[in-house]
This record gives C-alpha cells, structure tokens and sequence, in this order.
C-alpha cells in the first residue's frame, strides 16, 4: 500500500496499546529499513528517566529514524518503558526522572543532547487540551502560550489532535498564523483526521480525545449507525468535506495532512483518492521533488525552512535530496493525480486488493481476533478506565463489603445512581439488557456476583431488528448468550467452576476464568476463538461483531 499511497512519513506510536517501547523501535526499524518508509517516532516523556530518553533517541538515531513527534503523554508504567533488561545495569542515583515534566522538557533535552540532527515535532489541539474525560473548561487560547514556549524552544513541525469541526481547525490555524510571535508564520501544520470506521469506535476515540461532533455529522452517522459500510462511507465524505474545505483555504505556510488510520488503511486510500492527494507517479528518488505531499522526510534546515532528506533506506549510493515545502495547498493540485493502481486496490480489484479488503467490516470477521479490525479488548486496570479515579470515585464511592458493592450494581441495573461503571464507555443499558435483566439482578442480588457484560442468544433475527440488528438491510443477525461478572474466589472453586465441569453443562458452555494475581484457566484450547455475534448479509461474507478468546 505504501507504493500506492506514497505517504510522506509514517508515524509510530510509543508504547502504545500495551506493547512495550522496545516494540516500538523494533516496529520502527521495520517501517524505516525494510520498507523504506520514512519514519516519525512518537517519544513521551512524562516522569520517564533520562537515561531511558537517551537510550530510545540513541536507537532511532542508529535506525536512521530522523524525524520525532515529543510528547508529554501519560505517566508510564515502568515496564513498558524498560529499554535495558532489569538487572543488566543498576540505576543511577543521579539519573532522576523529575527532569521531564512536559513535552517542552523533551524538546530542549533533544535540541541541546543532539543538536539539528533530528526534526522535532509538537503536538497542538484545535478545540483545546483537556486531561479529563469530563473537561469543565476547554478552549485552545489556554494551550497557546504553552506552543509558542515548545515551539521556540526547537520544534520544526506542528501536528494536530483529531478534529471533525473544520471550522475549530481554520480558526485555530488562522490564530496561528497571526500570532504576534511570528513563530507560526511558516511552520508546518500538519492537520490530524481519523477516519470513522464505525460508530462505536467513533464515541470511544472523540470522548477520549475531546474531540467535538458537530451537530450536523452525528446526524448523518445517527441515521446508518447500525450499518458498519454505511458508517464507513459517512466517515469518507465527512473526512474529504474536511480535506476539501481546509484546500479551499489559502495558507500563509505549508501544510499536509496526517490520517490516524487504526492500522486500517482502505478508508484513508478513498479519502486521498478522492481528494487528490496522491503524488503523480513517480518512482525514482533521483528526480526531484517539489511539494510537501512529495518529501520522503522531514529533515529540517532551521534557518530558511528547507527540508534536506535522507533515504529512508539508508542507502548511501542514494543522494540526498531538498525541497521547499509549498505555501499554498492549492498549487498542490498540479503535481497530483489520481492513481489506477490504487483506485483497483482500494475497490478489491488489484494485486493488494485482497490485504487491502481483509479488514473491510470494521467490526471485524471470523479470524485473527489480533486484527485491527476488532475492537481493543475490554481492561479493568485502574490506568486504562475511561474516566479518572477521582470521578470513579464519586459515582462508586468506597465500598468495602460483597453487600455494599451488590448494592451498587443491582441499583445500576434499576436505572438507578450510579448510572455508569468506571470502565464503560456509555451512562445508558443497552436495550436488549431489559431482555434477561430478571436474570442479571438475580446473579448480582442473591449470589453477590457482579455483571459487566452480557448478551441474550438470537437465532437469525432480521438485520433490521429493532433491538438485535445491525448491519445492512437484508441480512439475518445471530447471537451466542454470554455473561461476564466478578465473583469471590471461594464461590469459583466451591460453587461455579464445579458446576461448569459437571456432565450436563461441559459440552455445552465454554469459560474464561483470571483471577488478580493474573491466573488463568479455561474450559477451551489457547488458539481457540468464538464468535459470539455475527450476521450473514446479501453478497458478503459472514462479518462477525464481537469476538471471545484467551
């Protein structure tokens, strides 16, 4: 895909999802060396050691990585920031992890440790910063002193948080450009866009990042909510309306455009088809090039705003090359064409058309449960609720008896306060809860076991089902009963687990048991995966919704 598309650089995000930094650069190097894809590393530092800072920008430098996006990010969990093996070297007492606070702190350490030698970016965001998920104040005037600071301090490139409301995003570019500094004057802002690849995923991503929908796009995905390619096919002109309005408006510097693609990158080929932002074809590194969308790297001279790029593949029988970056997206136009090869790919029909569709139903398939297509697996660690620990606390208190949190769940079951748990992304019960709520509260009320999830079975219920349906129009919809709870330990071992094991309900009912201190068992193979909902729809294949496995 990447010889379709022709991106200028790709990003990689660190330690994100779980994974380890060393994952990070592993992934990186791969991105960089094998496939020639000019890299852009994200590097967080909040509360991390210098010596970890030093040893992850030592790595990128030896990987031919060039470019990084400095972060402030969340406070890290040791372990996934580990760059050396615990017990390889002992830690140096005069190595603090108070020296990085803020992304600020990230770019003068790189400015002053390595001089020019990588291009450094910052974050900015359009509708304001915000930490909490129920921000009471955002508004970007407040971060702005705070990008003029990270911007003089070295930063080279700006890229922005996801936005849907173009009109936040020209005004915040306008502001700017215009601003008394000067500092913005020419400095690349790199927009950020998001494809919508289904309308769960779009509620969780906007709350988590802030991000506002405007009143006239949630309308549009309320209609075809339900249906995955319909919701996709919004998100594609949603996103190219915003591609296109920011293109009508003439910039006094450079910009391009940055698609947080989820690793699913069929929408964002429609989006760049559609909108004309593919490179003419051209496949030679020697010729030069002449405009932003067209620059293999973001290596930057600092003083006239000249990129100097270097192959991403490390080949020194490749000479170097420059290019100014182009004010005025619209001269864009002239260097850009429609690509055949990605025009067949993108609808299924050319030689990447089969990894290119495989992960079409953004509610995923009978298949690998590690595609991106799925959703990322429900946590219940305190670091990954979606709301913080002081507003958990205020909607459940500090229960301390079996009784005491019962009484919590069985009134959220009523409709009563609380009307939220602390790792659900929704306030309201799914509909089809009312179905086999009778059956919840007798769980919760009489055996003190706490439900979190669950679903009643359906056998091919129409895909316009008032309650059970989704997908689209036309299709049948199927459902395996589960449910999900806590329970004490002694009734797993002494009530529920021999129970499972007894003759009549072994072969009909399959678990997953984990227990605090990271125990696990179940009833079912590693490698197994079950497909607990799924819908079988006209001239598709069976997409499967929601998935189960260790």
């Amino acid at each position: 895909m990447s010889r379709v598309l022709k991106p200028l650089f790709v990003t990689v995000t660190w330690g994100a999802g779980g994974c380890t930094s060393a994952r990070s650069l592993e992934l990186a190097e791969i991105c960089q060396r094998q496939l020639g894809l000019t890299t852009c590393l994200h590097l967080t530092c909040t509360n991390m050691r210098r010596k970890v800072v030093d040893e992850a920008l030592g790595a990128a430098r030896s990987l031919g990585v060039r470019n990084i996006l400095a972060l402030r990010g969340d406070a890290p969990r040791e372990h996934e920031y580990r760059l050396v093996e615990e017990g390889v070297e002992e830690q140096d007492e005069k190595d603090s992890n108070e020296q990085f606070t803020w992304a600020i702190d990230l770019v003068r350490y790189i400015r002053k440790s390595h001089g020019d030698h990588f291009c450094i970016g910052v974050a900015a965001y359009p509708e304001g910063h915000a930490d909490e998920s129920y921000p009471r104040e955002q508004d970007p005037k407040h971060d702005l002193q705070y990008l003029v600071e990270k911007t003089k301090a070295g930063a080279d490139f700006i890229m922005t948080q996801l936005f849907y409301d173009l009109n936040a995003y020209l005004k915040f570019e306008k502001v700017l450009r215009e601003h008394e500094s000067g500092v913005f004057a020419d400095i690349p802002i790199i927009p950020g866009l998001m494809p919508i690849q289904s309308f769960d995923i779009l509620k969780r991503t906007t709350k988590l990042s802030h991000a506002k929908l405007p009143i006239e796009l949630l309308e549009r995905l309320e209609d075809v909510k339900g249906d995955d390619e319909a919701v996709k096919q919004v998100g594609v002109d949603a996103v190219s309306e915003i591609v296109e309005g920011i293109q009508r408006v003439k910039s006094d510097g450079p910009r391009g455009f940055h698609f947080y693609t989820l690793n699913l990158e069929k929408a964002v080929g429609y989006i760049v088809e559609r909108c004309r932002l593919i490179p003419s074809g051209r496949d030679d590194l020697d010729e030069p090039v002449n405009s932003f969308n067209d620059v293999p790297a973001l290596i930057h001279n600092r003083t006239k705003r000249v990129i100097a790029i270097s192959n991403p593949a490390l080949d020194p029988s490749m000479p170097a090359l420059t290019s100014r970056l182009s004010s005025d997206s619209s001269s864009l136009q002239n260097h850009l064409r429609s690509s055949p090869s990605l025009v067949a790919t993108i609808h299924g029909t050319g030689p990447l058309s089969r990894e290119a569709t495989w992960d079409d139903y953004p509610n995923g398939r009978f298949g690998d449960a590690r595609s991106p297509a799925f959703a990322p697996p429900l946590s219940y660690k305190p670091s990954t609720l979606p709301i913080p620990p002081h507003l958990a606390q205020t909607l459940w208190g500090n229960p301390t008896t079996p009784s005491a949190i019962t009484a919590l769940f069985t009134a959220h079951l009523s409709g009563k306060s609380p009307t939220q748990l602390p790792w659900s992304d929704s306030q309201t019960l799914s509909p089809e809860t009312a179905l086999i709520l009778p059956r919840l509260l007798a769980l919760n009320s009489r055996r003190n076991w706490w439900t979190i999830a669950s679903q009643p079975a359906v056998d091919g219920l129409p895909s316009s089902h008032d309650i059970h349906g989704w997908g689209p129009t036309g299709g049948f919809v199927f459902q395996k009963a589960f449910v999900e709870f806590f329970l004490l330990a002694s009734d797993w071992h002494q009530i529920l687990r021999p129970y499972l094991e007894s003759v009549n309900v072994r072969e009909q009912v399959s678990w997953y048991a984990a227990d605090y201190s990271g125990g696990f068992d179940s009833s079912e193979k590693s490698e197994a995966v079950h497909a607990v909902t799924w819908g079988m729809f006209p001239g598709k294949e069976i997409a499967t919704a929601t998935m189960v496995d260790e």
